[in-house]
C-alpha cells in the first residue's frame, strides 16, 4: 500500500491510498472549518452547514443526491467536529467518479433553498433537544466549555437554539466564503482507487478556484473550571479533564499511553479498581483526545449519587498511584493495544482515508505507518510515569458533574487532594 499526494497550484491538496484486493474505495472532501472556527455569532453554522449540503445543489434536489449514491448501493454521510467537516461516500471501484462528482457537487453548489433550510432548522433544533437529554452528551460538552472558557474551541459544535433559530440563507454563503476555499479542502481516499485519476477529476472540478487564505483559528488555552447541575437522575455523572498535549506535541504518544493503561480497558487501573474490586460503577473510561495545538486526558463514571464522592477520590488515588509504580507489564499492553488499535481500523478504507486526511491537515504529509510504531516503542515506563506525576499534580483540571451530586466533591477539593 502506498501513500501519494499532491497539490494543484490553487493550494487545493490530494492524497490516497491504494489498498490492493479491495473492491471498493472511500472518498472524500474534508475542510478545514469546524466549530473551532466559527465568531461567537456563528455558533453551530459549521454543522448547519453540513446538514444543508444535501439538501439540493444547482444539479441535483435532496433525493437526487441520495439516489445518486444509493442507486449503486453506496453510502454518503458527513460529520462536523471542532477541526473540520467532513463530506465522504463508500462506493465500489467503478463507481469512484460519481462519488467524486456527487461529493464535489454538494461542497461547490449548495443552493441554500430558504424552504428547505427551515426544514433542517427543525431538524438540528430537534438533535439539539435530543442531545440536551442525554446526560453523558451534556456533560461531555460542558466539560469541554470549562476547559476552554471564553472560546471557539470551549462551544458545543451543534451551537445554541438562539443562534441555530436565526441563521439565514446569507450566513451560510458567507461562512462558505470565509472557510471552503481549495487551501482548507483536502481531497483523501483509500482502497480501490486510482491516484492519477483523481488528480485529474480534482483539477476539472476544483482547479478553477481561487486561493483564499480561511481565517486563522485562534490559538486554544486551557482554562479549567467547574460545572455543576443538580438533576433527579438515576446516576451520578463525573468527568474530570486534564491540560494534556496537542497533535503536533512530541508527548502524545505518552499521553495516550498514559490514559490506555489508566484507563482504556478492562485490564486498567480505574476499570479494575473501581469497578471489579469496589464495584462503584458500570461505566469508567480515561481517554487523551488531541487538537493541533491542544488536548486534554478525560476520565468519566457513571455512579450513584451516594458514591460519588468516593469514586472521584479514588480516580484521583489511581492517578497519583499510577505516577510511583506504573509497571513495564502496563506500559507494554498499552503500547500494543495502541498499536492493534490503529493497526486494526487501517483494515478498512473510511478509516484510511479519515486518517490521510487528518494527518496531511495538521502535517501535510503523512508519516509512515513504521514511522508512528517506532515512536509508539520509543515511549518508555519513565516517560509514561513521568506524565501520570503531571496530570496527578501540575496539569490544569476541569470538572463536570451532573445529576444526584449533591455529595461530589468540588473542584476545590480535588485539587487539593491532588496536591496532598
Amino acid at each position: 500500500m502506498t501513500v501519494r499526494q499532491d497539490q494543484l497550484s490553487n493550494g487545493f491538496r490530494i492524497v490516497s491510498e491504494h489498498m490492493p484486493g479491495l473492491q471498493s474505495a472511500s472518498i472524500g472532501i474534508w475542510v478545514a472549518a469546524g466549530a473551532r472556527h466559527e465568531r461567537i455569532e456563528q455558533n453551530g453554522i459549521a454543522h448547519f452547514l453540513e446538514h444543508m449540503a444535501f439538501k439540493g445543489t444547482k444539479r441535483r434536489s435532496a433525493l437526487q443526491i441520495a439516489e445518486a449514491i444509493e442507486d449503486v448501493g453506496g453510502y454518503i454521510n458527513a460529520y462536523t467536529s471542532r477541526e473540520v467537516t467532513a463530506y465522504y461516500a463508500r462506493v465500489l471501484k467503478a463507481d469512484v467518479p460519481l462519488a467524486m462528482d456527487v461529493i464535489g457537487d454538494i461542497v461547490m453548489n449548495p443552493v441554500f433553498d430558504p424552504k428547505e433550510i427551515e426544514i433542517e432548522r427543525g431538524v438540528i433544533l430537534q438533535e439539539i433537544g435530543q442531545a440536551a437529554d442525554t446526560p453523558d452528551d451534556v456533560i461531555f460538552d460542558w466539560l469541554q466549555e470549562e476547559s476552554y472558557r471564553d472560546q471557539p474551541l470551549g462551544r458545543t459544535i451543534l451551537g445554541p437554539t438562539e443562534r441555530v433559530s436565526n441563521f439565514t440563507r446569507e450566513d451560510l454563503s458567507g461562512f462558505v466564503a470565509e472557510h471552503y476555499g481549495p487551501e482548507q479542502m483536502i481531497l483523501s481516499a483509500a482502497g480501490a482507487v486510482d491516484h492519477d485519476m483523481l488528480v485529474k477529476l480534482a483539477t476539472e472540478m476544483f482547479g478553477h478556484l481561487q486561493p483564499r487564505k480561511g481565517l486563522i483559528a485562534d490559538a486554544a488555552r486551557f482554562t479549567g473550571g467547574e460545572a455543576r447541575q443538580l438533576k433527579d437522575l438515576e446516576q451520578a455523572h463525573f468527568a474530570l479533564a486534564l491540560e494534556s498535549p496537542g497533535y503536533r506535541d512530541d508527548q502524545i504518544y505518552t499521553a495516550q499511553i498514559y490514559s490506555s493503561a489508566l484507563g482504556g480497558g478492562m485490564s486498567s487501573r480505574l476499570f479494575q479498581e473501581v469497578r471489579e474490586t469496589r464495584g462503584l460503577c458500570y461505566t469508567i473510561f480515561a481517554q487523551t483526545g488531541a487538537y493541533a495545538d491542544t488536548g486534554a486526558t478525560t476520565i468519566y463514571a457513571g455512579t450513584s449519587g451516594e458514591q460519588v464522592a468516593e469514586l472521584a477520590g479514588i480516580t484521583i488515588d489511581e492517578m497519583k498511584r499510577a505516577a510511583d509504580d506504573m509497571s513495564d507489564q502496563e506500559v507494554a499492553r498499552a503500547r500494543a493495544q495502541m498499536k492493534a488499535g490503529m493497526l486494526m481500523g487501517l483494515e478498512s478504507p473510511s478509516n484510511r482515508a479519515e486518517r490521510l486526511a487528518r494527518l496531511v491537515q495538521i502535517w501535510d504529509e503523512v508519516p509512515s505507518l513504521e514511522d508512528t510504531v517506532a515512536r509508539i516503542d520509543a515511549v518508555t515506563t519513565d516517560d509514561v510515569r513521568a506524565f501520570a506525576e503531571q496530570m496527578a499534580v501540575r496539569a490544569p483540571a476541569a470538572l463536570a458533574v451532573y445529576g444526584p451530586v449533591d455529595a461530589a466533591p468540588s473542584l476545590e477539593e480535588l485539587q487539593q487532594r491532588r496536591a496532598a
